[in-house]
């Protein structure tokens, strides 16, 4: 497995397609040792929900990738689509995500070579149109709708509303709230149900480590 937290020194922007160009190159990178079969993206604002040897079996035992990728009426989904990618890209293509994904090697690979979808991207996805959101997931239900898990495995909470999702503070982060994210929905694995849907949550702000310390070890498995 590979953790892509590192954007290199490429400039980027939130919302814009620089965001989409640097996750092209950790891949890129990621894939030139052999050896990496699974790729996640991870902000410093993640925090694990189980050790290391359980999120590794979980994610090389998948037959799926865990990528958002849906279709959402209004503004803020359909409403994004620029005219000026058909034919290449149809509105009926169109798909929204979070942009924290999880992959396997060949659809990295596919990715990293795409030549088709990324320059339509590129020339047409400005201003509102947000392609750290739409790109992967459309991508990903053009070329390879059949892997797809249909969630990620990265707990956010989106309840309050608004284009960021609810950042959490250090006495937030209690022993009943990290049992819920690690066991409170169930979900598809694999073909059947699950309660370990999520592997790592966020957005938690850094007072918030010395709580994660204290009970790492009873509630999540951490030596």
């Amino acid at each position: 497995i590979y953790f892509l937290t590192n954007l290199f020194r490429l400039e980027v922007k939130w919302g814009h397609i620089s965001m989409v160009e640097a996750e092209r190159r950790l891949l890129a990178h990621a894939l030139l040792d052999h050896s990496n079969a699974r790729f996640i993206l991870l902000s410093e604002s993640h925090v694990p929900l189980f050790d290391f040897p359980t999120v590794y079996s979980y994610l090389t035992n998948s037959t799926k990738v865990y990528m958002e990728s849906y279709d959402e009426p209004g503004g803020t989904g359909r409403g994004r689509y620029k005219r000026g990618m058909a034919p290449t890209i149809t509105p009926w293509q169109w798909r929204k995500g979070s942009q924290w994904f999880e992959m396997d090697r060949a659809l990295a690979i596919d990715v990293v070579a795409d030549n088709v979808y990324f320059p339509v991207f590129k020339k047409f996805c400005k201003r509102n149109c947000y392609a750290d959101e739409h790109y992967l997931p459309t991508f990903l239900h053009i070329r390879h709708p059949e892997v797809a898990a249909g969630r990620t495995v990265t707990w956010v909470d989106w309840s309050h509303g608004g284009p960021h999702p609810s950042r959490f503070t250090r006495m937030e982060v209690t022993v009943d709230f990290l049992r819920w994210l690690r066991g409170g929905t169930t979900c598809e694995y694999n073909g059947k149900t699950t309660t370990v849907c999520f592997l790592f949550a966020r957005k938690f702000l850094p007072n918030s480590l010395t709580r994660f310390l204290r009970f790492a070890p009873k509630v999540m498995g951490f030596g």
